[in-house]
């Protein structure tokens, strides 16, 4: 049992003493140490969200940029096509005009030599009419 008498106090002031000691010895300084990790824990969750949320910005800003440049290929392959198919037009109406010319300069041609072999066997028709008069009656004429 506990008996009340001038060792109590002094046990007493040697448990507060024991206290402070351990108080200042142990207790503050982890206790210190563990305020200090809650705050540097903090702080990196704050710069993760940070961090987190320049990550979203930057990959808004990467998908509209790349949005954007999707966007002017298309034009810049309309813009190609569209001119593709003008010089098209132009090269198909030049080669359809150097027919046409081809086809005027052969038609006249055929025409001129056409004239040529027609006058040709007019002058030579005589010659063959007495041949052919001659072998059917038999005698020269």
């Amino acid at each position: 049992m506990v008996s009340v008498d001038g060792s109590l106090f002094i046990q007493i002031i040697n448990f507060l003493f024991l206290l402070y000691v351990l108080n200042l010895l142990l207790f503050k300084p982890v206790r210190r140490i563990l305020i200090e990790r809650k705050e540097k824990i903090y702080s990196l969750e704050k710069g993760v969200e940070r961090l987190a949320s320049r990550r979203e910005e930057k990959d808004a800003a990467y998908k509209d940029g790349i949005k954007c440049a999707i966007a002017e290929g298309l034009r810049k392959k309309e813009e190609i096509v569209e001119q593709a198919s003008l010089e098209e037009k132009a090269i198909l109406e030049k080669i359809a005009a150097n027919a046409q010319a081809d086809l005027v300069r052969v038609r006249s041609q055929i025409a001129e030599e056409s004239r040529k072999a027609r006058s040709a066997l007019e002058n030579e028709v005589d010659i063959f009419a007495r041949a052919i008069g001659e072998k059917i009656l038999g005698r020269v004429c």
